[in-house]
């Protein structure tokens, strides 16, 4: 089975956490998917990165989460989801899925 890249897992969880969590009106339903997508692609990026890079990225990915919210004061929720998903998905690209 082809292994799903890192970055396309980390971006659905935060799009898809937020976008559960929206559509549901249940904020914990969409905490579950967010949280879900984080394990699946921390598990990967310990297998491509070691300790260290899984723990980086793994913060990141909570600071993704985090930070979207202020972010969505200013611009909006949509589009501060879509900005923390691509920032995200660019760092696992550059730590982890470019090694192959």
């Amino acid at each position: 089975m082809a292994r799903i890249p890192t970055a396309a897992v980390a971006a659905a969880g935060l799009v898809g956490g937020y976008g559960v969590a929206r559509w549901t009106r249940k904020r914990p339903l969409g905490g579950v998917a967010l949280a879900a997508a984080g394990a699946v692609a921390a598990r990967q990026w310990q297998r491509q990165t070691g300790t260290a890079g899984a723990a980086a990225l793994t913060g990141l990915y909570a600071a993704a989460f985090a930070g979207s919210h202020p972010l969505a004061k200013k611009v909006g929720a949509w589009p501060s989801v879509f900005a923390v998903s691509g920032a995200m998905a660019l760092a696992s690209y550059v730590v982890a899925d470019r090694r192959g």
